[in-house]
């Protein structure tokens, strides 16, 4: 059974400003003997008595890495919602429905992964802290009562290497599990903890606030998002099996399945598509026997004999073929271990989310039979609901769809990320996920943590780090500027000032280093760190020509494009100072680029003056900008679709041609250019990857903008001005006859029912109250108001 965490209030009591200010009255603890710093799961229980039951009870939690919280042998939540600890977050949670009259208990099983740790995992030492805000607090806070801790030795770390994946990867270790030294039962009020350790105060410093006068090693703030949603998936069914006869029934409820003692079996599992979350396995019997579990979003071709992906002989990514193809195939991925007890009923959940589609049980026995009794995964996501409805009448644009939106639920927990190999927040990707994310749920509190985070992740020279959280510095410029644009997105869609305002100094911040680094020719000079634009594979490690030697004007031009959206943020705030240097230097910029990398015979902008190569990516710019004049952008945007001397966009940077195509009144052309989305699921694929061919990860969010595009291009709905006071109805149907779409505007939901003969159009358009908008169609124009409106043009 899954505890509802939806049933806790986060943030409920009304406390938390004084945790802000103050000092804590709990202390942060953590074991008295064993290292803070290496790799280790630990373990914390405190007993209690109650003289009656109580009707609320919350508590403030946080650990450092990461912590579950038990009550009476119940999970009640986990956390902490990663940040840093300049940003350690705590939980707010009413306990009250799990205690009881008489003895109760809370737990906490706390892991700190050590050097083993994710890239995106900040962390100062093993600590946990937990407070009561009423008077039961000097009965239960961390550092007074009498806690009690041990260490799990029951957990050590698989350690998972790039060069094992044969790909970067950077999530952190899997589990290596020895069930005879795990400490069954401890969650339980009747456990014996007798030999366990009073723990010792982590720090010596105050526990404090993020606004406390004096300093301490982690500043707590209260978490902003709500818990993840959690449910059940059973497993769809075993495809192959070696060593034993094929029985499904563990993972179908129907029974369990018994692995003979002395045996070496293989068990293939096959969900039939791409999710994330905790698969639990239950099992009892099988002393000593090794269960090997290895998590794999796609399966690979067998290699010969000697052959081995890990060495670097073989290109993983090569090997794929098409997922629902499992014939001649074996799995290839990280992996958890179990050595069984021989206890009864023992539970294996991981300590950290595994993504996969496909699941291989290795299972070597000893003297003893195992019993298979239980195995189902549970999906664990941001609780992202899909309000928005598109209606196209074609089962391919469903798919479409479908896949992308899997994609940006299996991207999206407590930050969104690459779920398999990195689990690191990228501004790039982020942006698009964001924009995804209001445009189908309405949800902006996830987009909100990001832009928040990457102002945090900020250095002293003015850019923001690349990703962010991270324990590992990594820059990427123009990701920097995407950042910016990320505000202007929100500056956009939502009507929240106060949150922008905070951004100013950042915003003003990233400007400064670009601008210091336009020289006299009105041109950006060479530029340091990682300057990605795009996997296309004419641009080295993704950095279009020019940028790292200078005078690029790819680079040049997405700094025009930000240089634009600051203009706009700066000017509702009134800094007209800003305005105005921004406003010139956009100017300057796109003459330079003109004059020395127009190419005239060629029509279009070369990457460097040069005039070597071309790209449609910065062209694309050119027509985002109004680098091109009005006019000419129309024939602009065909030679970017139609010249295939042109570096290519891949399946990222595509978002940026339908905003050009967009641009020019050619969004009919959109369906026709979905050839990237229809090649994956052509593969089998169920979630889209990070390049259009041969992906490493099967799911990465920057690819699911059709969830986006569906809505903005093809149903045209997009703001008319700032905060989404007015909308903008501007449809671009392409082959379709009718749609019907549902969108969740902040004031209510906008329905559209579609009907096109031709040129004609019928509309019946549903907005909310107060919202008023225009309706565009073949050059006419009409004013729309709150309710319903029928439309022929």
């Amino acid at each position: 059974m899954i505890t509802p965490e939806s049933k806790v209030t986060i943030n409920g009591s009304g406390k938390d400003i004084d945790l802000l200010k103050y000092s804590w009255k709990a202390q942060w603890i953590t074991h008295p003997q064993e290292s803070t710093l290496d790799y280790g799961v630990f373990l914390f229980r405190h007993v209690f008595n109650l003289d009656e039951k109580m009707d609320s009870c919350h508590v403030f939690v946080s650990a450092d890495n990461r912590y579950r919280l038990f009550v009476n042998g119940e999970r009640v939540c986990y956390g902490p919602s990663i940040g840093d600890t300049a940003n350690q977050r705590y939980e707010t949670i009413d306990i009250a429905q799990y205690l009881k009259k008489g003895s109760n208990v809370i737990a906490a099983e706390v892991v700190n992964f050590g050097e083993y740790k994710s890239v995106s995992q900040v962390s100062h030492q093993t600590a946990f802290i937990l407070q009561a805000d009423r008077d039961l607090a000097l009965d239960i806070n961390t550092g007074s009562a009498d806690w009690k801790v041990i260490k799990n030795h029951a957990f050590s770390p698989v350690n998972i290497t790039s060069e094992m994946m044969g790909a970067y990867y950077a999530a952190g270790p899997r589990d290596r599990v020895d069930a005879s030294q795990y400490p069954w039962g401890w969650t339980q009020i009747d456990f014996n903890d007798k030999s366990w350790l009073k723990p010792k105060s982590a720090t010596t410093e105050f526990a404090v606030g993020r606004g406390f006068i004096y300093g301490g090693a982690w500043h707590l703030v209260p978490r902003t998002l709500p818990f993840m949603e959690e449910k059940v998936e059973r497993f769809t069914g075993i495809v192959r099996v070696d060593g034993i006869k094929k029985d499904e029934g563990f993972i179908k409820e129907k029974g369990c399945t018994v692995v003979p003692k002395n045996s070496k079996v293989k068990i293939l599992i096959d969900q039939t598509y791409h999710t994330t979350g905790y698969p639990e396995l239950t099992f009892s019997k099988g002393k000593d026997c090794e269960i090997k579990i290895t998590y794999a979003e796609a399966l690979i071709q067998e290699v010969s004999p000697g052959e081995n992906v890990s060495d670097g002989n073989l290109n993983l990514l090569d090997l794929k073929g098409n997922r629902n193809h499992f014939e001649g195939k074996s799995i290839f991925g990280y992996y958890d271990i179990l050595i069984a007890d021989g206890g009864d009923h023992r539970k294996y959940k991981p300590l950290s989310r595994r993504t996969f589609r496909f699941v291989e049980l290795e299972i070597v026995t000893k003297n003893e039979d195992l019993i298979l009794e239980d195995y189902y995964g549970v999906f664990t996501a941001y609780p992202f609901e899909e309000k928005a409805k598109v209606i196209t009448g074609e089962a391919s644009l469903d798919k479409i769809w479908d896949a992308a939106w899997r994609t940006l639920r299996n991207s999206a927990d407590e930050m969104y990320y690459d779920a398999y190999y990195e689990n690191l927040q990228y501004i790039g990707d982020t942006k698009i996920a964001s924009l995804i994310s209001i445009y189908v749920s309405g949800d902006d509190r996830l987009m909100r943590k990001a832009i928040k985070q990457f102002d945090d992740s900020r250095t002293s020279e003015g850019l923001t780090q690349s990703r962010y959280p991270s324990n590992v510095i990594q820059m990427i410029p123009p990701f920097s500027l995407i950042w910016v644009d990320m505000i202007y997105d929100y500056f956009m869609y939502r009507n929240d000032p106060e949150f922008l305002r905070q951004f100013i100094p950042g915003i003003k911040s990233v400007m400064g280093w670009f601008e210091s680094r336009v020289d006299e020719t009105g041109m950006l000079t060479n530029l340091k760190w990682w300057n990605f634009t795009d996997w296309t594979i004419d641009f080295p490690s993704g950095i279009p020509q020019g940028a790292d030697d200078g005078y690029s004007a790819n680079i040049a031009l997405q700094f025009v494009k930000t240089l634009n959206h600051a203009q706009a943020i700066l000017s509702y705030f009134n800094c007209d100072h800003e305005v105005k240097v921004y406003k010139n230097l956009s100017q300057i910029i796109k003459k330079s680029v003109l004059e020395k990398c127009f190419d005239a015979d060629k029509g279009l902008i070369a990457e460097t003056p040069d005039k070597k190569e071309f790209s449609q990516h910065t062209n694309i710019m050119g027509i985002l900008t109004d680098t091109f004049k009005e006019e000419s952008q129309s024939d602009i945007m065909l030679k970017i679709l139609n010249d295939k001397t042109l570096f290519q966009a891949t399946i990222y940077f595509k978002f940026y041609l339908f905003r050009a195509l967009q641009k020019v009144g050619m969004g009919d052309y959109y369906l026709n250019l979905l050839e990237s989305w229809e090649g994956m699921i052509d593969l089998g694929m169920t979630t889209y990857g990070e390049t259009d061919l041969n992906p490493r990860s099967e799911c990465h969010a920057w690819s699911s903008s059709p969830n986006f595009d569906f809505i903005h291009t093809v149903a045209g709905i997009y703001p008319g001005e700032h905060s989404f006071k007015s909308v903008i109805i501007e449809p671009n149907l392409g082959r379709l006859d009718k749609l019907d779409v549902e969108f969740p505007h902040p004031q209510g939901t906008i329905v559209l029912n579609y009907s096109k003969s031709g040129n004609n159009m019928e509309a019946q358009i549903i907005l909310p109250k107060n919202l008023k908008g225009v309706f565009k169609w073949q050059g006419k124009k009409v004013q729309l108001i709150g309710g319903q409106q029928k439309l022929a043009l």
